[in-house]
C-alpha cells in the first residue's frame, strides 16, 4: 500500500466530479478525480440501451462545455451522454484516475485532513469532495429476496433491453422516470406488461407551443432552493415521468391501459409467487394527473402574467380520464397465472455512505450540509438531488454548485 499527498480528492468521475475538476483546474488548485469505473460510469452500467434524456440538449450546460451541437431541441442518447462526458474530461485534461474504488474515508490523525483509502493507494488530502451522485444503491422492496428462483428479477439499473429478458409477461414496479420508460419499451416490443403505479407525477413534454422544460426554466422552477420545500423529506420525492420517444406526441398511463397494459396499485406484500396489491390504482393515477394539471396551470398563469407569446391551449392538453382503470382493482396477482416470468423493480435508490467514517450524517444516512459544505472542515458533497436547488443534480445546474464548492476550497487553501 502506497501513500500519496494531494490537496483535494474528488470521489466520482461523473458530471458532478468533472464540473468541479474544471473549476479547480481553472484556479490552478492541485487535485485528483477518482472514478470506480470509467468516465460517467453510472450512464454506462446503470442505464438501459435505448435510454435518452427527457431534458432537451440546450439544457446541457456543464461549465466550459455547454452544448454546441446542431440539435438543441433533441435529446441525447445514452451513448451520446457518455461521449459528451469523455470529451468534457479531455477538453481540460481532467486529472482523472479510472478503475479506482474508494474503500474508506476517514479523518487523518493529528491534522484536519483526511485519508482516502483505495485498494492500492491511500491519499492524504486537505479537502475531499464526495461527488458520487444520488444513484448509489438500488432500493428493493421488503420480501423481494423471497421470490422463487424461477422468477427472474432485476432492478431497473440492471435492465438493458427486452430481448435480454425471459419470454413471457413482465411486471414493472414503480412509475418514476425509469419505470415509466422501461414499461413503455417492453409494451412496444410486444410484451404483456403489468405496471404497478405510484403517485409520481406526469410531466407533459410540450405545452402551448413550447417544450415544457423551456417554460419551467423561464419561470424559475429549476431555481427553487431547498429551503422552499414543504418538508426535509420532500427532497426524496420520486422524479416525475415523461416520454420523448414519439416526438411531440405525449404518452400517458391511461394510453398504456387503452393499448392493453394492465395498471395496478402499489405493491403491499410478497407471499411466494403471489403479490398483494393495494386498491389505490385510481387514487395514484389521479395524483399523477393532478401534477400534470398543476404544471399546466402554472404555465398558463405565467403566460397571463407576462403576456409572453404562446399558442392557445388545446383540448388535448387536458389530462382527462378517457379510460376507466380497473373498475374492480386487482388486489392479488398470482405470477404463474399471469404468465409473469420477470419482475423489474423500478423502485429507486438509496444513499450508501457506509464507507465514510466521519460523523456528518443524520439518522436517515443523509449528509448534513449547507449547499454541500459540512461541519467537518474540508469535507464536501456534490451532485445530490436538491443539494441546493431543484436543478442541483441536473446537467443544467450542477455547474452552479460546483462553482460554489470550488470557491469554498479556494478560500480554505
Amino acid at each position: 500500500m502506497t501513500t500519496k499527498h494531494i490537496e483535494t480528492v474528488i470521489i466520482g468521475g461523473g458530471q458532478a466530479g468533472l464540473a468541479l475538476s474544471y473549476y479547480l483546474t481553472q484556479q490552478g488548485q492541485p487535485h485528483i478525480v477518482l472514478e470506480r469505473g470509467q468516465v460517467g460510469e453510472t450512464w454506462r452500467s446503470q442505464r438501459w440501451d435505448s435510454f435518452t434524456l427527457i431534458t432537451p440538449n440546450w439544457t446541457i450546460q456543464l461549465p466550459g462545455f455547454e452544448y454546441q451541437g446542431d440539435d438543441p431541441g433533441g435529446f441525447l442518447t445514452r451513448k451520446d451522454i457518455i461521449k459528451y462526458l469523455e470529451q468534457y474530461a479531455q477538453s481540460f485534461n481532467a486529472p482523472l484516475q479510472s478503475g479506482v474504488r474508494v474503500t474508506a474515508l476517514r479523518p487523518q490523525s493529528g491534522s484536519n485532513g483526511y485519508l482516502v483509502e483505495t485498494e492500492e493507494t491511500t491519499f492524504k488530502a486537505n479537502n475531499v469532495v464526495l461527488a458520487t451522485g444520488a444513484y448509489q444503491k438500488p432500493k428493493l422492496p421488503k420480501g423481494s429476496d423471497t421470490l422463487p428462483a424461477d422468477i427472474y428479477q432485476i432492478h431497473s439499473s440492471q435492465y438493458k433491453e427486452p430481448e435480454s429478458l425471459p419470454s413471457g409477461a413482465v411486471l414493472v414496479v414503480g412509475t418514476g422516470q425509469s419505470g415509466f420508460q422501461i414499461a413503455e419499451e417492453l409494451h412496444e416490443s410486444g410484451r404483456q406488461v403489468y405496471l404497478s403505479i405510484s403517485s409520481c407525477g406526469k410531466t407533459p413534454l410540450n405545452y402551448r407551443g413550447k417544450d415544457v422544460v423551456w417554460w419551467l426554466t423561464k419561470m424559475g422552477f429549476f431555481d427553487r432552493t431547498v429551503d422552499q420545500l414543504p418538508s426535509p423529506m420532500a427532497k426524496f420525492a420520486c422524479s416525475p415521468h415523461a416520454s420523448n420517444k414519439h416526438g411531440e406526441r405525449d404518452v400517458t398511463l391511461r394510453q398504456f391501459a387503452r393499448q392493453g397494459m394492465i395498471l395496478l396499485g402499489h405493491l403491499e406484500a410478497i407471499e411466494g409467487k403471489k403479490l398483494i396489491i393495494a386498491p389505490d390504482v385510481k387514487e395514484n393515477l389521479a395524483k399523477s394527473e393532478a401534477f400534470t394539471a398543476q404544471i399546466m396551470q402554472m404555465i398558463d398563469g405565467y403566460i397571463a402574467k407576462t403576456g409572453i407569446e404562446a399558442t392557445a391551449r388545446k383540448e388535448t392538453d387536458e389530462p382527462t380520464p378517457t379510460v376507466l382503470i380497473n373498475a374492480k382493482p386487482i388486489l392479488t396477482l398470482d405470477l404463474p397465472s399471469a404468465n409473469i416470468k420477470t419482475v423489474i423493480w423500478a423502485t429507486g435508490y438509496q444513499l450508501d455512505f457506509g464507507w465514510v467514517q466521519i460523523p456528518v450524517f443524520d439518522k436517515t444516512g443523509y449528509p448534513v450540509h449547507r449547499r454541500g459544505v459540512t461541519d467537518s472542515p474540508g469535507l464536501y458533497f456534490l451532485g445530490l438531488h436538491w443539494l441546493y436547488k431543484t436543478k442541483s443534480a441536473l446537467l443544467s445546474g450542477i455547474g452552479e454548485d460546483a462553482a460554489f464548492i470550488a470557491s469554498a476550497i479556494a478560500a480554505r487553501n
